[in-house]
């Protein structure tokens, strides 16, 4: 299936065009092993330094800075002409002066799992790679018809922890909760915040029927686990935080780990 030019609308709601020959700087890390994925690895000429996947392909694309402090002058030296952001990730500020001598932005925004097939899709029209957007997708609807073909499970009310000292977890509006909605889990609301920072209650604490602890961005450990699930006394698990947040690729394999996740949860059910 090739794509109509019509549907190249990025997040921000701008028109694009296929570009085949683009040569793209990737400022979002799941993006960028997406693209890679989607065998644009060549085409890549720069990436973040948190542009860890795929390792073997990344680690010959030049880093231009973390996703909040680019290094304009190096972009600019690159001569993209295509440079793939995403609303939560990066800098408005930034993109705009990266506006100024890149022809074309491509703003991305997944706010929940499904958004990752529009994602796959438009950096496929975008960069000539439909057929393998294509293949991708039918990948992910797979994985996501047999995470839906799980039998019923109770409603859990879980607290995702991405931050200690101090302790902050994600709010009901973040990607990581429709991830959990998925499974029927839902996060308590601790405020107005998007990241809400908490200090452990006994109010907090009963309403919950888990605590995950996130490997990123906060390495929590096992060791972490162990010792909160004795202080609560309630079920605390270690999660793969590139798992329940990054986009595209890794949120293919996001919805197999879902399955695990609740099978851990559930004790194996």
């Amino acid at each position: 299936m090739t794509f109509h030019p019509d549907h190249l609308i990025d997040a921000l709601g701008h028109q694009h065009v296929p570009a085949p020959g683009a040569r793209i700087v990737s400022l979002v890390p799941s993006i960028t092993e997406l693209l890679c994925d989607l065998g644009l690895g060549p085409q890549l000429v720069g990436r973040t330094g948190f542009c860890i996947h795929p390792r073997d392909t990344v680690e010959h694309i030049p880093k231009v800075g973390g996703t909040k402090d680019v290094n304009i002058e190096k972009i600019r030296k690159l001569a993209p002409t295509h440079l793939v952001v995403n609303i939560d990730e990066n800098e408005k500020p930034t993109v705009e002066e990266l506006a100024q001598f890149v022809p074309n932005i491509v703003v991305t925004h997944p706010l929940v799992p499904r958004d990752n097939l529009a994602l796959a899709r438009l950096m496929g029209g975008i960069f000539g790679v439909d057929t393998a957007a294509q293949q991708w997708c039918g990948a992910f609807e797979a994985e996501y018809a047999a995470l839906k073909a799980l039998p019923p499970a109770p409603a859990r009310t879980v607290l995702y922890c991405i931050w200690q000292d101090p302790w902050m977890s994600v709010s009901g509006e973040t990607y990581i909760a429709a991830m959990l909605a998925e499974l029927g889990w839902r996060v308590p609301r601790l405020g107005e915040a998007r990241y809400p920072r908490f200090d452990w209650s006994e109010q907090i604490v009963g309403q919950l029927d888990a605590v995950l602890l996130s490997t990123e961005p906060y390495r929590f450990t096992e060791a972490h686990a162990d010792t909160l699930e004795k202080q609560l006394g309630i079920p605390v698990l270690l999660v793969d935080g590139e798992m329940m947040s990054w986009y595209g690729s890794r949120a293919l394999a996001g919805l197999r780990y879902l399955r695990e996740l609740r099978a851990m949860l559930e004790g194996g059910s």
